[in-house]
């Protein structure tokens, strides 16, 4: 299935997982991730080895391992692995670059990682005036989170570049919101306008006062 992010990038229907607390993957943004533990060593392998791509799940609060379908979330993101520099001791540096929410549907490998069926969520709306309308105020309210005025030029000219609102608030979330919850609640929300609303609320209370 193609991707509705990149609209280049074929995602395949089975793709490794990896699981970790407080990370959230959101489509468009670039993730730097450290891969040391010896099983997330081998989905690292097998993914560079096959279409370069893997799942970044998020465990459920308080969750330090997956044991049932409650502990994680089963909406995450997929990425691509944009570069990757291994090291003599068998760990690595990566970039990893979001691509889409997808569904995790059921694992078709438990070992040594984890392998999961997929289906791509791609985001409904997002043409109408009303999301335009709500880009343009998170437009601004992301400048007037940036105090530096040399900061605050360049993050209006990046702003400037980015047409597309979900791809606004998937951006300005992973750029600005402290908060995994958040962050979570951004990923979950498919609905383009509904996402804005989630990205302008979260904003404004985590820089209240």
């Amino acid at each position: 299935m193609k991707s509705g992010a990149t609209q280049q990038v074929e995602l395949p229907s089975q793709v490794p997982v990896m699981f970790l607390p407080g990370l959230v993957l959101l489509p468009h943004v670039l993730l730097p991730l450290f891969i040391f533990e010896p099983r997330y060593r081998a989905m690292l392998a097998h993914a560079l080895a096959q279409e370069r791509m893997f799942c970044m799940a998020t465990l459920a609060p308080g969750v330090e391992e997956v044991r049932g379908p409650d502990d994680y979330f089963h909406t995450c993101g997929v990425g691509l692995v944009r570069a990757c520099v291994g090291h003599e001791d068998g760990t690595s540096h990566l970039i990893l670059q979001g691509l889409a929410r997808v569904q995790l549907r059921g694992f078709v490998q438990e070992q040594p990682f984890k392998i999961a069926e997929v289906r791509e969520l791609p985001p409904s709306g997002g043409g109408d005036e009303q999301c335009r309308a709500l880009a343009t105020r998170l437009r601004h309210l992301c400048s007037e989170l940036t105090p530096d005025p040399a900061e605050r030029k360049k993050l209006e000219e990046q702003l400037a570049q980015i047409e597309e609102p979900a791809m606004l608030a998937d951006v300005m979330a992973h750029t600005f919101l402290r908060d995994s919850a958040h962050r979570q609640e951004v990923l979950l929300a498919l609905q383009v306008e509904e996402r804005l609303r989630v990205v302008i609320r979260h904003l404004r209370a985590e820089n209240a006062g």
